[in-house]
């Protein structure tokens, strides 16, 4: 039986799907917001069929690029899954592995350094402990929370999240360094980035404040998020060890496919590597 869109009851049935399936409130929003849109792009009261589906399928390739098509297409088969139509299920683009990344959006240790000598300089000491505190331990922003006075003593962090609980490694100067801060700002226990009420800082609020360190420090604004810090701790960590499973299990990584991403080289090493064989005469 072909079900007629009702944007309302769909988008609740799929926000109870993805609340069972213990999905971060960040990611429900982001699923939610992408159903919406393909909700209201097949229009109310419309049947839902596969090739409506299918139709929008190849309309996302006109607005976006492949990565950002895919996931698109993942958050429009959930909620198909959701309300019992996996027949409308689709494929998602085939996407062509790179055997090196791009590095227009990779920041570098230069770059970094840059960040936090201009978050100084704005007198941010706050933020400048916060993109040190993920760059140095290679935490997600979600596990920022649970870097805690208590954790500063053992200097250990506990993070629960997803239902999975892992150990993460403080530095000793890091904690160090975030001891004379909390006691500065009179935190005696609980999460160390918080705001004046004591709330766990926002990551939206996080996000801006970075961006805004760019033109002090002569940055590129796509390359300053918080992602681009974990990123920038793992390629370091790897080029230091070459040791991609306990990078794996550092970072929190259910798969080591996830991890492999960063173990690619830039476009420029491979070039170096590649010159550097020796092969011609």
């Amino acid at each position: 039986m072909k079900q007629r869109i009702n944007r309302a009851e769909m988008l609740l049935q799929f926000e109870e799907r993805l609340k069972a399936g213990e999905k971060s409130r960040a990611t429900i929003e982001k699923y939610l917001r992408d159903a919406g849109q393909f909700l209201e792009d097949l229009g109310e009261g419309s049947i839902l069929t596969r090739d409506a589906v299918i139709s929008y399928k190849q309309s996302l390739t006109e607005r976006y690029a492949v990565a950002s098509a895919n996931s698109k297409l993942a958050s429009v088969n959930g909620l198909l899954r959701s309300v019992g139509c996996e027949e409308c299920v689709v494929k998602s683009f085939k996407v062509q592995k790179s055997a090196f990344r791009s590095s227009e959006r990779e920041l570098t240790r230069e770059e970094y350094i840059r960040l936090l000598k201009a978050a100084e300089c704005r007198g941010k000491r706050q933020l400048c402990l916060l993109i040190q505190t993920i760059c140095a331990t290679g935490i997600r922003i979600s596990e920022l929370p649970f870097i805690t006075v208590e954790a500063l003593s053992s200097r250990r962090a506990t993070v629960s999240l997803k239902g999975k609980t892992r150990t993460v490694l403080l530095p000793a100067d890091l904690c160090q360094e975030l001891k004379k801060y909390t006691a500065g700002e009179n935190i005696h226990s609980g999460s160390v980035f918080v705001t004046r009420n004591g709330k766990p800082l926002d990551r939206s609020n996080i996000f801006h404040s970075m961006k805004k360190l760019c033109e002090d420090a002569g940055v590129d604004r796509d390359k300053v998020f918080p992602h681009n810090l974990r990123h920038l701790f793992a390629v370091t960590y790897y080029r230091a060890e070459r040791d991609v499973c306990h990078l794996a299990d550092i970072l929190g990584h259910s798969s080591i496919n996830t991890t492999r991403i960063y173990t690619i080289v830039s476009c420029e090493e491979q070039e170096r590597q590649i010159n550097g064989l020796g092969l011609l005469l």
